[in-house]
Order: structure tokens, then C-alpha cells, then sequence
């Protein structure tokens, strides 16, 4: 039909839900309830235990992967299709009495602990490498200070 006016129905537009809206805490959450595996339930795990292991540490977002930090970056938590790795990036300067570091172990810097499904966590090493790690960003943030004064 020439001439004829079509009336175009318009939709109003959706805006995408930003990640940007939620906080780091939710985006974590959202993680491990989208993993729908053992690697949801180890992540959450292994959060648990960092949280525990200091209420000084903060929950943060990072490279859209879930990061923990006192004073500068602690450990993030990546997950992979057969490991959920803990990566520590001042690793290399930790005491680590019980073998926990399984991974990047080459590295100047950092060290990883690699679990895969169905490993056990030794639950108290574990604590102990995350309270060093914050003792360590700890006495790094004084000694900045102090460069800086």
C-alpha cells in the first residue's frame, strides 16, 4: 500500500545491567553462583577462609576476577576449566613452612596455589599465608610512609 503510513512499534531501549552498579562483595557472589560446579564451592571456600584469616582484608574486583587487599593486593582468585588458583603476587617473599605454593613458582615475585577438584585445603597453613601476607603489605604501607614524609 503507497502511501500508506506504517506505525513502527517502539520498545523502549533496555539498559544492560552494569556490573559497575554492584559491589565487589556481589560480583564475587555472582562468580561463584555461576561456576555451578566444585569450583564454585572450593572459591567459596577458599573465600571464607581469607576473609577469616583477617578483618583487615577487602573484598575487591579486579581484572574481572575476585581480588583481596589490605594495603596492596593479598591474593585473586582465579578459576580455570581444572583448577581454582590462589595467586599471591608478593608470594616470593612469604615463608611458606607447608608447601602450599604449587604454582609460578618461577616467578621474582609471585607465587600460586593451584587446587584442582577434589583437593584438600590445609585450612590453618592457609590462614597463616594470607595473615603474612598481610603483615607484609602492612609493613610495606609504613615503609612508603615514611619515604614519602
Amino acid at each position: 500500500m503507497l502511501g500508506a503510513k506504517t506505525q513502527i512499534k517502539r520498545f523502549p531501549k533496555k539498559t544492560p545491567t552494569s556490573d559497575a552498579d554492584k559491589s565487589p562483595s556481589e560480583l564475587i557472589d555472582a562468580r561463584i553462583q555461576g561456576l555451578q560446579d566444585w569450583r564454585g564451592v572450593l572459591l567459596a571456600q577458599l573465600r571464607e577462609l581469607i576473609r577469616e584469616a583477617s578483618s583487615e582484608i577487602t573484598e575487591e574486583w579486579k581484572w574481572n576476577t575476585p581480588v583481596w587487599s589490605c594495603n596492596g593486593i593479598i591474593c585473586t582468585g582465579e578459576t580455570y576449566k581444572k583448577a581454582v588458583k590462589l595467586t599471591f603476587p608478593k608470594g616470593a617473599s612469604l615463608a611458606d613452612p607447608s608447601g602450599l605454593f604449587n604454582a609460578s613458582l618461577e616467578g621474582k615475585a609471585r607465587r600460586a596455589i593451584d587446587f584442582a577438584e577434589g583437593a584438600s585445603i590445609n585450612e590453618a597453613a592457609l590462614m597463616a599465608l594470607v595473615q603474612a601476607a598481610v603483615v607484609l603489605n602492612n609493613a610495606l604501607d609504613v615503609s612508603r610512609r615514611k619515604s614519602a614524609a
